[in-house]
């Protein structure tokens, strides 16, 4: 009876879909002039499961709140959008960086290249991310001099 009970329990959990595992890295927030309430994250999310996987929220308590955005082009001036969501594909990756997709924060305090940010990531399968962001100061974009 044990035994049919195990190999039962057992059969269930490996028939049960499996969680993708996804991966944030090279994340960080970018440190911006004191004064300024608004901030955003960036980082590559690697998904490696065999379906996508999709970022449907993000929020930290060092924020008063958090959004997904991205950047278009409009008559040649660029512009941020709010997203609903970011896919991560199959066995691929999506890459929030600067111009791009990114995490758009609201209302920040203070923020210190000695002490990480909190950020936590909700996917639509269930998962939460809980990272803990370095604080990097602004870099020029490539390609630009002064």
């Amino acid at each position: 009876m044990f035994k049919r009970a195990f190999y039962s329990s057992l059969a269930l959990l490996l028939a049960a879909p499996a969680l993708a595992k996804v991966e944030a890295v090279d994340g960080y927030v970018r440190l911006l002039p004191p004064g300024s309430p608004n901030t955003a994250a960036f980082m590559v999310l690697k998904n490696d499961a065999d379906k996508p996987v999709t970022l449907t929220a993000a929020a930290s308590p060092d924020a008063g709140r958090a959004e997904l955005h991205t950047h278009l082009h409009e008559n040649g001036v660029m512009k941020m959008r709010q997203v609903e969501s970011i896919e991560i594909p199959a066995r691929g990756e999506a890459v929030l960086k600067p111009g791009s997709l990114h995490i758009m924060l609201f209302e920040v305090g203070a923020l210190s290249e000695d002490k990480p940010f909190p950020l936590t990531l909700t996917l639509d399968d269930g998962q939460t991310l809980s990272l803990s962001l370095p604080v990097k100061p602004v870099e020029p974009m490539k390609g630009m001099q002064h």
